[in-house]
């Protein structure tokens, strides 16, 4: 740091060193591949019209993405239940069940807790599972109080197996004849549950949670499909057996046969952790050249590829500029003299250990039979 900056910074004190950190956080928070007066081409199989708009709200679209950071006014939101309007005033949360020290706490009392961030991209499991459901992703930088800790101050029965969250969003619930009123609720194992990453977060990008992210504190479990990241929270409770709720067995539940030994089995499994994947953001023109941009997530991602018109797969550069290990990654590829007419673009991402997004027909997605989990590869149609 040149030395008049030193000077102006003993000078004007805290207040000048905490705005010269927005700034330079708000600089890499939005660093992204672009090309001065680029224009947008835009894709021509847009999605199709959402006929949930309360449950289904502020889907990312592809063309618009601009940044790593995705701005809290852009960033979509999923309502299984009611949208609660909680006071933080008389708001607090419970933690019980089996445990020595049950606790209640305030939003001030998790704040005085040790603050913790994470930048983590959360995807709907339903994310590309219907023609209309295609922008159910976001990367935000999340800030909150690591949960283990407060699990280890309850002190966990030793019979203590399964950590259930509950929100506070409620709904009525058919099962057979019976109708009963559920609140929201999601669980995990306790040894998931401890992983050090999980936060009891509080703050999105900087501000406090909005409303539609569940205010006025949600989970944040990196690495695992957004229905786990239960929003609106109002209980922790700790059992000693699996929790089989609306969304924990009978929906969000995967469907798929499996070939054992030439015979087909059909298998039943809760949506759970995220799934390697990466999609087509946009395409791009400046004077004659082209330029393919996209994300990839849900796992360590050693390489994307991009395939066009069902042409050979060549890699795409990752933009290296903005990293963190639960976040999505920005690829671009030079698309040299496109033909003119209609084309394909289709991708791929790969992880460090190798594993390869699935094509569509691959066993795993065409011998799917429910929509959660949909990372097949993502094709889009765009005429140049």
């Amino acid at each position: 740091m040149p030395d008049f900056q030193r000077r102006e910074l003993l000078v004007q004190g805290s207040a000048a060193l905490a705005a010269i950190a927005a700034l330079y956080t708000s600089r890499r928070a939005y660093a992204f591949p672009t090309r001065d007066s680029e224009e947008v081409i835009p894709w021509l199989d847009q999605p199709t019209e959402n006929p949930d708009p309360v449950g289904i709200q502020k889907q990312l679209v592809w063309e618009d993405l601009d940044s790593w950071i995705t701005p809290n006014d852009k960033f979509f939101s999923i309502s299984h239940f009611n949208r609660p309007t909680i006071d933080e005033k008389t708001w607090s949360m419970e933690i019980g069940g089996l445990v020595k020290k049950p606790l209640k706490l305030t939003l001030a009392d998790v704040k005085a807790r040790p603050r913790q961030e994470v930048v983590f991209t959360v995807e709907c499991s339903g994310n590309h599972g219907f023609p209309f459901f295609t922008g159910g992703i976001g990367n935000a930088r999340w800030a909150g109080t690591p949960l283990a800790p407060i699990l280890e101050e309850a002190g966990v029965m030793e019979k203590g197996i399964e950590v259930v969250f509950f929100g506070t969003d409620q709904g009525e619930v058919a099962i057979r004849d019976v109708k009963m009123q559920q609140n929201f609720a999601r669980s995990m194992s306790l040894a998931d549950a401890m992983n050090p990453d999980n936060l009891l977060c509080y703050e999105m990008n900087g501000a406090a949670l909005p409303a539609a992210n569940g205010f006025p504190l949600r989970l944040i479990a990196p690495g695992w499909y957004g229905i786990a990241n239960v929003k609106w929270l109002k209980r922790i409770e700790v059992r000693d057996t699996r929790f089989m709720s609306l969304l924990m067995a009978r929906d969000y539940v995967t469907i798929r046969e499996e070939d054992h030994n030439g015979e087909t089995v059909w298998a039943e499994t809760s949506v759970g952790r995220a799934l390697i994947k990466s999609a087509p953001a946009k395409v791009t023109r400046k004077d004659s050249d082209y330029s393919i941009i996209g994300a990839a997530w849900g796992a360590p991602i050693d390489r994307v590829e991009v395939q066009i018109d069902q042409g050979p797969w060549a890699p795409a550069t990752i933009d290296h500029s903005e990293e963190a290990e639960h976040a999505w990654k920005i690829w671009s590829l030079d698309w040299a003299n496109p033909a003119p007419g209609e084309h394909t673009v289709t991708s791929r991402a790969v992880s460090t250990t190798g594993q390869i997004q699935p094509a569509m027909d691959d066993p795993l997605i065409a011998k799917k039979h429910t929509y959660w989990e949909s990372n097949g590869q993502v094709t889009r149609r765009v005429r140049v």
